[in-house]
């Protein structure tokens, strides 16, 4: 299919510029580029955390999505100019 079927739209995450179909979402944004490998968050015991269920259902895809903390990746799509941010270590 061309490109024309499947805008893309640009989010950063974690201050790197990512391009992404429209219509993804977070969790899927995070997989393709890699950052959902290193975890998006840190358990208590500071274990790194992703995405499990794709539902919703076990929140381990929180992240911070334009300064709102606790947002689940699996069940929020991406929008143009989107900042997310995971607890990943640096």
């Amino acid at each position: 299919m061309s490109d024309a079927q499947h805008p893309r739209i640009r989010v950063v995450i974690d201050g790197e510029s990512v391009d992404v179909e429209q219509g993804v979402t977070v969790a899927a944004a995070l997989a393709v580029c890699g950052a959902s490998m290193n975890g998006t968050r840190a358990s208590v015991t500071g274990e790194l955390r992703a995405a499990l269920c794709g539902m919703g259902i076990c929140h381990e895809c929180r992240v911070t999505v334009d300064g709102r903390a606790h947002v689940l990746a699996c069940q929020t799509l991406c929008r143009d100019g989107q900042i997310i941010q995971t607890a990943r270590r640096r």
